[in-house]
């Protein structure tokens, strides 16, 4: 199965790119009255790692053998998404988390047998929409393409 994760920034070196990401995290957490404890850091570097799109459920056995509770992941993925570091993603079974500070706008392609999520970028289909929102004067804050279907394995 392909990679289904690629991360990238047009300035920063991967690196740089988790060092980043961690301080972002690290201001929020503080902007909350909370600190940077190895558990968060051990649930945000899981996610940094993955090399596809990871359920909460996921993330908690990979780590509960290091003594992180199912509530710290809970609550950690919860303050992600607050500060819009982690977008959530819609799985066959249940949500699906990936990283997504600096990533480009891309959709996704979930297939309904294998789980496996295929990200994609149509800016041509991007162009459509602000241009129908632009004509009738909507004014968009966010969109997400999700499609179910088969993956080319599963099709076969």
């Amino acid at each position: 199965m392909p990679r289904e994760l690629v991360y990238f920034s047009p300035t920063l070196s991967p690196r740089d790119y988790r060092r980043k990401v961690s301080d972002i995290f690290s201001q929020e957490l503080s902007r909350q009255g909370l600190r940077m404890t190895s558990q968060r850091r051990r649930i945000l570097d899981e996610l940094m790692n993955a090399e596809r799109h990871l359920s909460e459920k996921e993330i908690y056995r990979s780590l509960a053998s290091s003594g992180i509770g199912r509530t710290t992941v809970f609550r950690t993925l919860k303050v992600l998404r607050e500060c819009r570091l982690v977008e959530q993603v819609s799985g066959t079974d249940r949500p699906r988390f990936e990283l997504r500070w600096e990533r480009p706008h891309h959709d996704h392609l979930v297939c309904i047998s294998c789980g496996h999520i295929r990200e994609v970028r149509w800016p041509k289909l991007e162009a459509i929409q602000e241009r129908t929102c632009r004509k009738i004067g909507f004014v968009p804050k966010w969109h997400r393409h999700e499609i179910f279907g088969l993956c080319a394995a599963c099709s076969r």
